[in-house]
């Protein structure tokens, strides 16, 4: 497994000099049995959203759903790759489960809020960023809202948080 661990870690080197192409030859040179783990999943993933292989990126996030059920991360990612295909709607319904399942996750409700603003439904956007807050810190989700476009619709809301 050690040798797999290099590879991994070769792959992560790969994506943050944004080679992702790089990256990806990186993971599929990995024999099948070392692809069974968290870090493999969300390396792949990684991979394959920023060559804007949503498709791919949606099947990956299934399967780590499948193989990590308690993981937050193949559900988070799952929605964002959905939502990057336009199925913005879809990308809300599946990942509310998520946001009880680990409610300890910020990341979670934030994409909620996310989806529900795109999809035009502010309130609702309002009621899921409050509980981001909730799980984490009012500071960290005002800056990171204040950058995301997905938000664009609250952010004169979000500028007058203190």
């Amino acid at each position: 497994m050690e040798e797999y661990k290099k590879q991994l870690e070769a792959a992560e080197g790969w994506l943050m000099l944004g080679l992702p192409e790089e990256a990806w030859r990186e993971l599929e040179s990995i024999p099948s049995a070392g692809r069974g783990t968290v870090e493999f999943y969300r390396l792949a993933w990684e991979a394959l959203g920023r060559q804007g292989r949503w498709e791919e990126a949606l099947q990956m996030a299934e399967e780590w759903i499948e193989r990590f059920p308690d993981h937050p991360g193949g559900w988070s990612q799952r929605s964002y790759a959905l939502h990057e295909l336009g199925r913005t709607e879809e990308a809300f319904e599946r990942l509310v489960p998520a946001a009880d399942r680990f409610p300890q996750e910020w990341v979670i409700p934030y994409n909620l809020a996310c989806y529900a603003c795109r999809l035009g439904r502010l309130d609702e956007a309002r009621d899921w960023l409050q509980k981001a807050v909730a799980r984490s810190s009012r500071k960290l989700i005002r800056n990171v809202a204040l950058r995301d476009p997905d938000l664009e619709a609250l952010w004169p809301e979000i500028r007058s948080w203190s």
